[in-house]
């Protein structure tokens, strides 16, 4: 019996850390395509935490959690989930956000629309921080953007970097041997999962992995992927599972 459904067989690579790709290949299953999970980032804690254990102690005017890892490795450091100490609560996507509540608390401050820091900043009770206290609950090395726009705001800014990302060291030739044959469609959910996965590819897989539709979620990495030679780049509505398989759907019916 051939596929059914609105992805009818096509296969999808996807690039997540190992344990948090399951709810997305479920979608793009139910939806009829063969999710193949490559993780191209491992999520490991960071070597000290101590200096993040203290900040998350503080007293804060605004804590911002980027993403569903800050939310439960800050929880691994023993942290309260209903975070008392306090005002307000700010999650970056809508992950983050049930993870919070999950924790305790549900975020006071989430983006609306599109799930970045962009989006966050836009929201008016950002708009004055003259001498607040904000506290952004990261990775190592995460993107400066939330940071300095808080600065400029009139905020003191610290950040507590609970986690980091590791490139996997990965054999891709089996994943390059089925491509052709098996993939039809990839799956990028930050520069840095789509840049290691160019990397662990190497020159031998390059070729097909430009050649193949791209689905994104954001402008930023969308530059990213073309910058690389990507020929197809299609970005999600929003940062979630459901807008992300929108978007690969749209890329099989060539919608623009």
């Amino acid at each position: 019996m051939s596929p059914t459904g609105e992805l009818a067989g096509i296969g999808v690579l996807v690039t997540r850390p190992a344990g948090q790709a399951q709810a997305l290949c479920d979608l793009v299953a139910a939806a009829g395509g063969r999710p193949l999970v490559f993780p191209t980032i491992e999520i490991l804690p960071v070597a000290d935490p101590e200096p993040a254990r203290a900040l998350l102690a503080a007293d804060w005017n605004l804590m911002v959690f980027t993403s569903r890892n800050a939310v439960e490795f800050a929880l691994a450091l023993g942290c309260a989930g209903a975070w008392p100490r306090v005002a307000r609560l700010a999650a970056v996507g809508r992950a983050t956000a049930v993870a919070l509540t999950a924790a305790g608390r549900a975020p006071d401050l989430v983006p609306p629309e599109r799930y970045d820091s962009e989006s966050l900043t836009a929201l008016p009770e950002l708009a004055a921080m003259a001498g607040r206290r904000a506290l952004i609950v990261r990775g190592e090395g995460g993107r400066a953007l939330l940071g300095d726009v808080l600065t400029e705001r009139g905020a003191q800014v610290a950040f507590a970097e609970v986690y980091r990302r590791v490139r996997p060291t990965r054999d891709a030739r089996p994943l390059i041997a089925c491509w052709r044959a098996e993939l039809g469609l990839v799956i990028a959910t930050s520069d840095e999962v789509l840049l290691n996965l160019a990397d662990i590819l190497g020159a031998a897989g390059r070729e097909l992995l430009l050649a193949t539709p791209l689905v994104v979620i954001s402008e930023r990495t969308a530059r990213t992927a073309r910058e690389l030679g990507f020929r197809t780049v299609r970005v999600a509505e929003r940062a979630d599972d459901p807008a992300i398989l929108k978007a690969l759907i749209a890329l099989t019916k060539g919608t623009p």
